[in-house]
């Protein structure tokens, strides 16, 4: 039986894609999402959803977008995305089927990867686009000037 759950107060039905509001490629990528893969789910911004409800952190929210099922489980980067292909049902459901399976599965994921790290670069972009550092990756720290002497 397909019984509705609770986020942010509603009975939810659905799946939940969550992407960051704030960034301005993300947003056009779901409107493309929205509008033409058209998935079987509630779309919204990190920034208006319960995320501790939801089991997600603001930080993994930041960095990519989120599929969330009724039970809870939690997708991310090009897992989220393919998920909601699958959702969408028809051609996507296929190609959506194709980003689980090895060797697709790793290549997506890089690619995400590359697309999410990089995104504050791409069309359509704002300052709110860059996410930082990713995880794993090693951060510089400034050393600081030393004033060269000239005597």
């Amino acid at each position: 039986m397909n019984l509705p759950h609770r986020t942010e107060g509603r009975l939810r039905h659905l799946p939940l894609l969550v992407y960051d509001g704030d960034c301005g490629f993300c947003a056009r990528s779901v409107r493309f999402i929205e509008h033409r893969v058209k998935p079987k789910c509630t779309i919204t911004a990190w920034q208006f959803a319960e995320l501790h409800a939801l089991g997600v952190t603001e930080l993994r929210a930041q960095r990519e977008m989120l599929w969330i099922t009724r039970s809870g489980t939690v997708y991310g980067g090009s897992r989220a995305l393919a998920k909601a292909l699958l959702s969408a049902g028809g051609g996507w459901r296929i190609l959506g089927g194709l980003l689980l399976t090895v060797p697709l599965r790793w290549l997506s994921q890089g690619v995400y990867r590359l697309i999410a790290v990089n995104r504050h670069r791409l069309p359509g972009s704002t300052a709110a686009c860059a996410v930082g550092v990713p995880p794993g990756r090693p951060t510089q720290t400034p050393q600081p000037s030393v004033p060269s002497s000239t005597e």
